[in-house]
């Protein structure tokens, strides 16, 4: 039997050896956002570095002249994409953006209570879109930015996780001159292959504050579907890739019809594609 003063010397090993793990993984953690800083820093110093000349390509080993032009500014984003995260924290997407071997990242992170993190230059090609299309366009990555939503798919987005996506949905959009109907999810551009943000995302509520398009819901009853009405036809027309329209149609109803979400179209749903290209034609 252990007598009390081996007792409480245990126990005050048992606490050091806790404390010490904890500092062991607080530093660690520093360390990845120290280490991805440093290396941010550094990409960003090599991409400013190959802006400074040009380098001139060549045709059949004949060189191309070059003749530098004052009259340039930076290419600008054109579409905001926005995800869930489907991890546990904020904490674990931050590390996840942090670190290289996981080839992600975006350019802003919404965390439950609406803390806003940027952790890309807006003018920088994060890799948070992968493999998507939309309308004509076949890399995303290149003309967007990215905003994560800290949420894992199963639960309702906070309201001041919504209230700050908003604002900050009106800074980007006014700075870059991004068309309200730019605005997306990754759902709408990667059909069959993703799914965020999910069904419990807000999208009508976005729209009315001016973000994203959404249907006038009050002609819903008044539609008519006539003969000659093509609904392969009206979901390219809104964006949507149809290379497996099973899977474009699922990606559709998530986000314009999330009460009913299924990979075949209803009634219901024929009538709000008649409606998106009404609102559509309108922007043009």
């Amino acid at each position: 039997m252990h007598d009390k003063n081996s007792i409480h010397k245990y126990l005050f090993l048992n606490k050091i050896f806790f404390l010490i793990f904890f500092i062991f993984l607080s530093s660690c953690s520093k360390n990845i956002y120290q280490e991805s800083k440093k290396a941010y820093k550094k990409q960003a110093k090599t991409l400013g570095k190959s802006l400074r000349n040009i380098q001139p390509d060549s045709i059949n080993n004949q060189a191309f002249n070059v003749i530098e032009s004052q009259n340039f500014s930076l290419r600008k984003p054109n579409f905001i994409i926005i995800h869930h995260t489907d991890q546990e924290s904020c904490e674990q997407t931050y590390r996840t953006f942090a670190l290289q071997r996981t080839q992600v990242s975006s350019h802003y992170v919404i965390c439950d209570d609406g803390t806003i993190t940027q952790m890309l230059n807006d003018l920088l090609r994060g890799w948070h879109a992968g493999n998507s299309t939309w309308g004509n366009v076949t890399d995303l990555n290149s003309v967007s930015i990215g905003i994560e939503l800290d949420n894992d798919g199963e639960e309702p987005f906070s309201y001041a996780q919504i209230n700050n996506l908003t604002r900050l949905l009106k800074n980007l959009t006014e700075k870059y001159k991004i068309p309200k109907q730019n605005i997306i999810g990754h759902a709408d551009i990667a059909p069959g292959r993703k799914v965020d943000p999910s069904a419990l995302f807000p999208w009508k509520t976005l729209a009315e504050s001016g973000y994203g398009i959404w249907y006038d819901e009050t002609k819903l009853d008044s539609v008519v579907i006539d003969s000659t009405f093509n609904p392969k036809k009206a979901l390219k027309f809104i964006g949507y890739n149809i290379s497996n329209l099973e899977n474009a149609i699922y990606s559709f109803k998530l986000h314009f019809n999330p009460s009913d979400v299924s990979k075949t179209l209803s009634e219901k749903d024929k009538k709000i594609l008649i409606l998106l290209e009404d609102e559509i034609l309108k922007l043009k």
